[in-house]
């Protein structure tokens, strides 16, 4: 089985902290790039360097404020896109089946993904949740998400 080529769109996520984070998802599960579009704060940055561990020197990211142009580039380029959104429409991450490339759009701490982005992708998927609470930490989420389409 060969293994998929993941990008992560870290879209309007204010936290620092919480993009350091991806940085390390990003490098222990071989993500291919990080993306950071939006108000996405990027490195140079000291909190994103303290959370990221020097993963930010071994991780390939661009940062972009255009987060529609990147992914009209990544339709262009044939590799699909899925919010990882709890929407009505959304596929349970245990039984969604990626394609070879793809893209993972991930939304602000609060407000998640917008409806006209969620609208340029072509699909959106969640974690099965079981608690009180209604969601994960954006990180959290897509540590999740990242490991269960990489391994």
């Amino acid at each position: 089985m060969t293994m998929a080529e993941l990008h992560l769109i870290a879209h309007d996520i204010r936290s620092r902290e919480n993009i350091g984070a991806l940085f390390r998802v990003c490098d222990s599960l071989g993500v291919k790039k990080l993306w950071l579009t939006g108000y996405t704060p990027a490195p140079p940055d000291a909190k994103i360097s303290k959370v990221a561990l020097g993963a930010e020197g071994s991780v390939v990211f661009e940062k972009v404020l255009d987060v529609t142009g990147v992914m009209k580039q990544f339709k262009k380029d044939g590799i699909s896109i899925f919010a990882l959104e709890q929407t009505p429409e959304a596929q349970e991450l245990s039984q969604f089946k990626a394609p070879p490339c793809l893209a993972i759009l991930l939304g602000s701490e609060r407000g998640g993904v917008s409806p006209s982005l969620l609208s340029m992708c072509d699909g959106a998927i969640q974690i099965n949740q079981r608690g009180m609470k209604e969601s994960l930490n954006v990180t959290i989420a897509a540590a999740i998400a990242a490991w269960a389409i990489l391994t």
